[in-house]
């Protein structure tokens, strides 16, 4: 009762709050992200080593192994590792504990890895390590074309100037084009030449190695100037390298160009990208941890013109695929269905209470207790999303139930006791402040166990159930401050119901009292039967239950005959010469 007592006698202040709620509740909006689904949390950390030419086998034995023996000592809370060994790549997934930090498991896997890189074969680097986040996928992709350059030179063009163009966008993450031909500088060796001068290509690759080379070399002061002095062995065209002498053989000095050619050339193509029928690239844009998609892919769209102005012309770059679209379409529909539902339940307000400032007070308290629910959960770090508009969606329906117990009680304290407004507030208020609180603890009380669920599904179903928990309470305590302050300034100039002048309003409203009136008559004879015959109403109750209980298994059967032990199977395929798969449990005891 205080804090009623309180919003009569400092109205403002709470006119106020509402004003505040409303100017940060629009602020959350405009800065929270927008996405389909929350972030979900799955503790899983990958690294990803690389050896050139190095076959699955050797690469499983040599490398893949060793880490995860490496790992299963060094590294606490490990769940269980996958390893997925291919020619050259090896990527091993860690899957940690849940509730695992993954900036600490990231730490801990990365000092795992740089001690035994010394124990793997010679040229062995360190491996990539990249938390792993399934919501990172691509929320755009970038066709790249032209009809005068060739993949090459597109490959370039979208590596080194359209990837450092676009990087500067927040939240953007960039990988590697795909399609097209990656530029390298090709030695083509000629073996019967090699076996003449009695060459290997080792001795090839060491006369390249040694005579292309920029060492540092300081500066040289002369005089009041200072000098840099450049010492650069490495050539500056392409032809220059067929120049190299390789060794001299007999007295005879052998060059690059008698035994081999060089030339600007590729690397072994991996992937194709086709558009419209030419070959071309695919830059695909993903979206960092906690960033909005859809400020993602308009801030790419609008650097995009920007950054293709620098490029040659006929470069082209069209826009294949475009997830904010998703995204905004399901967001504005359950945005829709909200305001379909506030708008219905407004209309039911109306007509059964047949006043326009009642249902004023009502529909108020909904918009407040969303928004509030928005700040609490920015606050807390999540997102728009399905789940938490879903969750606001469907708290619309109840979220007028505290503000209309009190509007009504509030009505039956004037018409029926004849008391001052005042007096009807506090006494109204008094009355239900009890049923009002358990039944909205009742509400948020059934979204408790949601916090026990594990996985995934606890990142998807907790920002819902947190949505509609802030809502509720906040629609209890509107109805305690702000609901009263609201009846205080409105309902003294609506007229009592036998003062009423008729209307449509108040012809449709009496109707509807009139037939709820009747329906509550016939359950009260009706009750009052099953009262009187106790044992007979129990019995059938019980007879029915059995036989619903008993037809669930027959209804299963019509409707999925299909379903049974044998109707899903997964099939996996290995080839064992190109792809190896291991996945192992931690040991119990250290190696």
């Amino acid at each position: 009762m205080w804090i009623v007592k309180l919003a009569l006698r400092r109205p403002y202040t709470f006119v106020v709050l509402a004003m505040l709620i409303v100017l940060m509740g629009v602020v959350e909006i405009l800065r929270m992200p927008t996405d389909i689904y929350p972030e979900i949390n799955i503790p899983v950390v990958a690294a990803v080593w690389s050896y050139t030419g190095l076959e699955p086998r050797e690469m499983e034995g040599r490398i893949t192994t060793n880490f995860e023996r490496a790992t299963t000592t060094t590294v606490s809370n490990i769940e269980h590792i996958e390893s997925q060994t291919l020619a050259g790549v090896s990527v091993v997934k860690i899957f940690f504990q849940p509730g695992t930090s993954v900036d600490a498991a990231v730490a801990q896997v990365g000092a795992a890895a740089s001690p035994i890189v010394k124990t793997m074969p010679p040229g062995t680097t360190p491996p990539l390590i990249i938390p792993y986040s399934a919501s990172n996928v691509p929320v755009l992709q970038l066709g790249l074309s032209s009809p005068t350059l060739d993949e090459q030179q597109i490959y370039d063009l979208g590596t080194n100037f359209l990837r450092p163009g676009l990087a500067t966008v927040p939240g953007a993450q960039l990988p590697l084009p795909i399609g097209g031909k990656q530029r390298e500088i090709v030695v083509d060796l000629d073996t019967s030449k090699l076996f003449a001068w009695g060459l290997s290509p080792s001795d090839i690759s060491s006369a390249v190695n040694l005579q292309n080379l920029v060492l540092p070399s300081g500066t040289a002061k002369i005089g009041a100037h200072e000098y840099p002095i450049l010492v650069n062995e490495s050539p500056g065209v392409v032809d220059a390298f067929n120049n190299l002498p390789v060794k001299t053989v007999s007295g005879t000095t052998v060059y690059l160009r008698d035994v081999s050619h060089v030339r600007d050339g590729y690397a072994p193509q991996t992937s194709l990208v086709v558009t419209d029928g030419s070959r071309g690239g695919l830059l695909p844009v993903l979206k960092a941890q906690g960033a909005s998609t859809l400020d993602v892919v308009s801030r790419v769209q609008a650097t995009v013109p920007a950054v293709q102005a620098t490029l040659p012309q006929g470069f082209e770059i069209k826009q294949l695929f475009d997830q904010s679209v998703f995204v905004r379409g399901a967001v504005d529909g359950v945005v829709r269905e909200a305001m379909i539902a506030a708008g219905l339940t407004g209309l039911m307000m109306l007509l059964f209470l047949g006043s326009w400032r009642s249902t004023l007070i009502v529909l108020v308290s909904i918009p407040l207790s969303l928004l509030v629910s928005i700040i609490a959960l920015g606050l807390l770090g999540q997102t728009l999303n399905l789940m938490t508009l879903g969750g606001m969606a469907l708290a619309v329906g109840i979220l007028v139930d505290d503000a209309t117990v009190a509007v009504e009680n509030v009505h039956r304290q004037r018409s029926v006791n004849k008391k001052s407004i005042r007096d009807a507030i506090l006494d109204g208020s008094a009355e239900i402040a009890a049923p009002a609180l358990v039944s909205t603890l009742c509400i948020c009380i059934v979204f408790v166990p949601v916090v026990f669920i594990a996985g995934a599904a606890k990142s998807l179903f907790v920002p819902l159930a947190m949505a509609v928990v802030f809502a509720m309470l906040t629609s209890y305590l509107l109805s305690r401050t702000l609901v009263p302050t609201m009846m205080q300034y409105l309902l003294p100039g609506e007229p009592l119901e036998e003062t009423r002048r008729p209307g449509l309003l108040a012809r449709v409203n009496g109707s509807i009292e009139r037939q709820f009136e009747r329906l509550q008559a016939a359950y009260a004879r009706t009750l009052s039967r099953l009262l009187e015959r106790r044992r007979m109403f129990i019995a059938s109750f019980g007879a029915l239950f059995v036989a619903s209980v008993a037809l669930v298994p027959l209804l299963g059967q019509d409707f999925f005959p299909n379903v049974d032990g044998g109707a899903l199977r997964l099939h996996v395929r290995a080839q064992a010469r190109t792809t190896s798969v291991r996945s192992s449990q931690p040991p119990s005891s250290t190696p």
